[in-house]
């Protein structure tokens, strides 16, 4: 029977069977190139590389910051059917991984805009009426996910043709059904949207209270009503110890046959490392042991300027710093957060290469009695954890979409 295992009340029976090609027809698109397109313009244009990193699945001319095409162009070329229509699909045909190829975004509102599709996309439209948001959803599912990847060719840079495209199997059923499926996974969309705002402002709060506790604009009293005292202003080289760790040597297999985590970089907040050392590799490297609840600092990497508290006992490597101060660890470790920017601009961007200790140990950190240090790390910690609490509910939230999106096609 070629039905879902999850459906709605009065529907019954099975979907119907297509390939891609008789369900949509492909329509022309451009091969602009990111520098052909401006901030203004009369004609917008969807970009591959917009569909991957930018736009949502369900795209709304009117949420999206779309590009324009440039006045070089001539833009009466662009054939009347090349225009984006309510229902299209827009495909990227290439990506750098499986994870991304053949994604597609279904346009749901165009404004009365002129919109068209770009480099590496196809316009796929529906050859008959369909419920507006149902083929974007159904080009998420895993089965037509898996055969996209399938049929995908390439090494380096990923492509479909429209010829391996129009291979893939959909299953559809009638579109009284499909209305009720769109609307019900837009509604999850929308808590989800309503969620990820929710923490982007409550994120933002953090940001501008720490601009204020750091500055003193902002200032706590003493239990009993008093005011504290005046900051001092100290490096962090002498009211703290730091050191970094080394590497063992990466041709002996053996030191890495060990149960001792081997945080990197783009670890210094993980409670799992994707390896672990012995004790010789200890012995014979540069390699140093960390405790839980040391500051780790991102010395260089994609982390870099990165800095959170070990969650782990452990050893790190030559790319990570750790401070041990006499300072909150967590008053210094949002200090650090707040001035990640300005350190990397400063260091990196000013032509300093990787960020180093001698680098760090020169920065002054506003100094407050250990008293109000800790009032203002638990009111911080405070709203982190309002953060957490959002944010573990938006994964929550996905993952039972993921789930819907497994029983509620086939």
């Amino acid at each position: 029977m070629v039905a879902p295992k999850l459906r709605f009340t009065g529907f019954d029976g099975d979907w119907g069977e297509k390939k891609f090609s008789e369900q949509f027809n492909f329509h022309n698109t451009n091969s602009y190139s990111r520098a052909l397109l401006a901030e203004q313009g009369e004609i917008m244009n969807i970009h591959y590389g917009d569909i991957h990193t930018k736009f949502s699945m369900l795209f709304d001319v009117k949420e999206e910051a779309v590009p324009f095409l440039s006045s070089e162009i001539d833009t009466n070329k662009i054939a009347e059917n090349q225009f984006l229509q309510v229902g299209d699909l827009v495909i990227a045909d290439a990506s750098e991984d499986y994870k991304d190829i053949g994604k597609a975004i279904e346009v749901i509102n165009l404004d009365n805009k002129k919109v068209v599709a770009g480099l590496h996309t196809y316009i796929a439209r529906p050859v008959e009426r369909c419920a507006i948001g149902f083929n974007g959803y159904l080009m998420q599912t895993f089965e037509v996910r898996e055969q996209i990847k399938k049929l995908a060719t390439g090494i380096s840079v990923l492509g479909i043709s429209k010829t391996n495209l129009g291979k893939v199997e959909l299953k559809i059923p009638c579109l009284a059904e499909q209305t009720k499926i769109s609307s019900f996974l837009s509604a999850v969309d929308e808590k989800i949207s309503q969620l990820t705002q929710k923490h982007e402002l409550l994120s933002q709060y953090k940001q501008g209270m720490m601009q204020k506790l750091f500055s003193q604009q902002i200032r706590f009293k003493a239990d009993d009503g008093s005011e504290f005292g005046e900051w001092e202003e100290k490096k962090l080289g002498e009211i703290s110890k730091t050191f970094s760790g080394g590497t063992p040597q990466s041709s002996n297999k053996s030191f890495y046959e060990g149960t001792i985590p081997f945080i990197k970089s783009g670890e210094i907040s993980k409670n799992t490392t994707e390896q672990c050392i012995n004790d010789l590799a200890l012995e014979k490297s540069s390699a140093k042991l960390v405790k839980k609840g040391d500051l780790l600092y991102a010395l260089y990497g994609a982390t870099s300027g990165q800095v959170a508290i070990s969650q782990i006992d452990g050893a790190i490597n030559q790319a990570v710093l750790c401070i041990r101060s006499e300072l909150n660890t967590k008053y210094l470790l949002n200090f650090l957060l707040l001035k990640k920017e300005e350190i990397l601009t400063t260091y990196l961007q000013g032509g300093q290469g990787n960020l180093s200790a001698s680098i760090l140990k020169e920065i002054y950190i506003p100094t407050p009695c250990l008293k109000e240090q800790t009032k203002i790390a638990n009111f911080l910690s405070a709203i982190d954890q309002k953060i957490e609490v959002v944010a573990q509910q938006i994964e929550q939230a996905k993952q039972w979409k993921k789930g819907l999106l497994q029983q509620m096609f086939v």
